[in-house]
């Protein structure tokens, strides 16, 4: 075996292994950029495990949290999604399964181009998709998809859907205070803009209620769901979103809220900017990369360090799970494929951690579940069964 390839079999034996120094982590990456094209490289690769598509192009590295979290062992019961599937381009950054590329360790606002789709197996579930129901003052209602381009004209208000987004003019403005209602249902996202400028993205099974105009002191929308915010910049009109009985005010910023009636917690969590989040007698205020989190049952608000990338994961088309139980993993893929869960057994107790597109068929997805845990999964019609 010529000298280059043997050192990078070592190289990638230590890397699998969590026993690579930062030395030969910088090195590894060096070697398989220089030898991107080489078949017998990527034999090496996929004989380690890895399966890597050396001759992706090396993005920017983040080399300092790629190698935490290569030689940070996991704690005790934390099962890896990456056990199967695991590929990264140049050994740090493109994840694929089944063919579908994902990126890991994103900015939290990087659009990452969609990766393609798996082939869908008989009987499986689609991935979700842009797609609304938008319910206008008069109480009608028109259905929204990603393929539509048109002018929508409700009262004085002019609205344009361009493909999967609504735009409200920002000079949109009506003889009395109109309301319209943005919809998701499970398997569905939108974007809207509203009147003011302020982008909205709404996941799945979710909904933004909002006036067609801002007038008075303070502009108010109120969320059900969960939706992602950039606030346009006003000071002089406070921008408020009300959630379950809650109030997140900001003036201008770029937050999550996360509000789904079946999670036990609100969380909103603040990416740039300040907000103050109120609930009852509970004030808190945060900086960047904080999270609020309400307990729904004792009303309590908490302040914590957020974990950017996995609140922003499904903006950008990503699962990202970081210790997360399996129940909890599976109410937000039930969420995104529109299937219902029934346990026909008890869920397995370990942690997963990892990423999983969400432009995969569901199959794929229940796959590397399997394979990284306990439990077993059969698809029936609408339904994950999950199994012993």
């Amino acid at each position: 075996m010529p000298q280059d390839l043997s050192r990078i079999k070592t190289l990638l034996q230590r890397y699998v292994q969590k026993t690579c120094t930062r030395e030969e982590l910088d090195e590894l990456f060096a070697r398989i950029a220089e030898m991107s094209e080489d078949e017998a490289l990527q034999q090496l690769v996929e004989e380690a495990g890895l399966h890597i598509p050396v001759s992706a192009p090396l993005p920017e590295v983040d080399y300092e949290s790629v190698y935490n979290s290569i030689v940070q062992r996991p704690p005790a019961k934390r099962r890896n999604l990456f056990t199967v599937g695991k590929v990264a381009a140049a050994a740090a950054i493109v994840l694929l399964l089944a063919g579908a590329a994902y990126r890991w360790w994103l900015p939290p606002d990087a659009q990452p181009p969609a990766p393609p789709t798996a082939q869908q197996l008989p009987g499986d579930v689609a991935p979700g998709g842009n797609k609304a129901t938008l319910t206008l003052a008069d109480g009608s209602t028109l259905t929204l998809d990603s393929a539509g381009h048109r002018v929508i004209n409700s009262q004085d208000t002019r609205i344009t859907q361009q493909n999967g987004q609504l735009l409200y003019g920002e000079d949109a403005a009506t003889p009395a205070l109109q309301y319209h209602k943005l919809s998701t249902p499970r398997g569905g996202q939108f974007k809207v803009t509203l009147p003011d400028g302020t982008r909205v993205w709404l996941n799945s099974a979710s909904s933004l209620r909002y006036p067609t105009a801002f007038t008075g002191k303070e502009r108010t929308v109120e969320l059900e769901g969960q939706g992602y915010f950039e606030v346009a910049q006003n000071a002089a009109q406070p921008f408020k979103v009300m959630v379950q009985g809650m109030e997140v005010q900001v003036l201008g910023t770029h937050f999550d809220v996360m509000a789904y009636g079946d999670e036990a917690t609100i969380n909103t969590t603040l990416l740039q900017g300040a907000v103050k989040v109120k609930a009852g007698e509970n004030v808190r205020l945060l900086q960047p990369e904080q999270e609020a989190v309400l307990d729904r049952q004792s009303r309590r608000v908490t302040v914590q360090q957020a974990d950017v990338k996995k609140v922003m994961a499904w903006k950008n088309g990503l699962f990202v799970f970081n210790n997360m139980a399996l129940p909890a993993i599976l109410r937000e893929v039930a969420r995104w494929y529109d299937v219902d869960i029934v346990y026909q057994a008890t869920p397995s107790s370990e942690l997963y951690g990892g990423g999983i597109s969400r432009n995969l068929h569901l199959s794929n997805v229940l796959h590397l579940l399997e394979a990284s845990g306990y439990n077993h999964f059969r698809i029936e019609g609408k339904k994950i069964v999950v199994l012993p």
